[in-house]
C-alpha cells in the first residue's frame, strides 16, 4: 500500500504506540485497548504522566500563538501527533487566515486522521515521513506544496525528539532541518527529562511500544537548540513558558522542558 506517495508501514495495533498514548492521556478515543493499558500503566508509575501530557499541549497552544503573534505564517509540524482540537491550524488560523502548515508524521494511522480533517484545504497538507531522514521531510512534495523554505518557518518539535535514541543523532536531524530555514524562522521545541523525579518505571513502559523513549538533562536539551536564539524565559518545564495562568504547585512535577527559539543567522 502507498500513502502520500510512499510505502506505508504496516499498521501495528498489537503494541501501544506514542501518538496513541498520548492521545488517551489527553482524553482522545482515538486509540486502541493497547495503548489504554500502557497509559493507565504509565499514569501508575508516575502519575505526574497525564498533568504532563495536558501542560505540554497547553504549551504548544501558546507557542503557536506566540509565533503567529510574531508575524510567521507558516507552520511546519513533524511529529503532529493525532488530531486533537484545537489543532495547530485551527490555533493559527484563529489569529492569521493566511497561514499556512505541513503536518508530518510517521504514523500511517496519524496521517490518515489527519487526512480525513484537512483534505478540503490548499493551505493545510499532511506527509507520511520520518524525522530519522530529515532531508526527507524537507524535499517532501506534500511539505512543498504548503511550505516556501525562502520565507520564516516555524518548526515545531514537541515531544517527539525523545523518541530518537542518541545512535539517530538527535542534534545532527536538527541541524538539517535548521540549515534549511532562512533567518527569521523559529523553533518550537519540549522534551522528556528525568531531572524532576525517577521516570524508570514510566520509562520502561514506553520501552515496550513501538517508539522507545530517551529522557536527557536540560544541558542535554539545551543543546538541541545550537544555531537558535532562546526567546524569554529560556529553557523551562513546559508548565513555566509564558503561562496564561499562575502554574499550579504540582507544576514542579512535570517532567517536560520547553522553549521557542529564533534563528537570528
Amino acid at each position: 500500500m502507498r500513502q502520500h506517495g510512499l510505502h506505508a508501514p504496516k499498521i501495528d495495533t498489537s503494541r501501544p504506540h506514542s501518538a496513541r498514548i498520548y492521545d488517551y492521556l489527553l482524553g482522545g478515543k482515538d486509540n486502541y485497548e493497547v495503548d489504554q493499558q500502557a497509559g493507565d500503566e504509565l499514569v501508575a508509575a508516575a502519575p505526574q504522566v497525564r498533568l504532563g501530557a495536558r501542560a505540554n499541549r497547553a504549551f504548544l497552544e501558546r507557542a503557536v500563538r506566540f509565533i503567529v503573534g510574531s508575524g510567521l505564517r507558516q507552520i511546519l509540524d513533524i511529529g503532529t501527533g493525532l488530531p486533537h482540537s484545537p489543532n495547530v491550524h485551527e490555533l493559527a488560523l484563529e489569529m492569521a487566515p493566511d497561514v499556512r502548515v505541513a503536518y508530518v508524521d510517521n504514523d500511517p494511522i496519524v496521517t490518515a486522521h489527519a487526512d480525513a480533517l484537512l483534505r478540503s484545504s490548499d493551505a493545510i497538507s499532511v506527509a507520511l515521513a520520518d524525522l530519522r531522514d530529515p532531508q526527507a521531510i524537507v524535499d517532501h512534495p506534500g511539505v512543498r506544496k504548503v511550505i516556501d523554505f525562502d520565507k520564516p518557518v516555524a518548526l515545531l518539535l514537541v515531544s517527539v525528539l525523545h523518541f530518537l535514541t542518541r545512535t539517530e543523532k538527535p542534534e545532527q536531524v536538527i541541524a538539517t532541518l535548521r540549515d534549511a530555514l532562512p533567518v527569521d524562522s523559529f523553533l518550537v521545541l519540549s522534551h522528556a527529562t528525568g531531572d524532576f523525579a525517577d521516570c524508570s518505571k514510566a520509562q520502561a513502559v514506553y520501552n515496550r511500544t513501538a517508539a522507545p523513549l530517551n529522557l536527557r538533562s536540560r544541558a542535554e536539551i539545551e543543546r538541541l537548540f545550537d544555531g537558535f536564539e532562546l526567546v524569554e524565559p529560556g529553557l523551562v518545564q513546559v508548565s513555566l513558558w509564558r503561562p496564561d495562568t499562575p502554574p499550579s504547585a504540582k507544576s514542579a512535577e512535570i517532567d517536560i522542558y520547553g522553549a521557542v527559539a529564533r534563528k537570528t543567522s
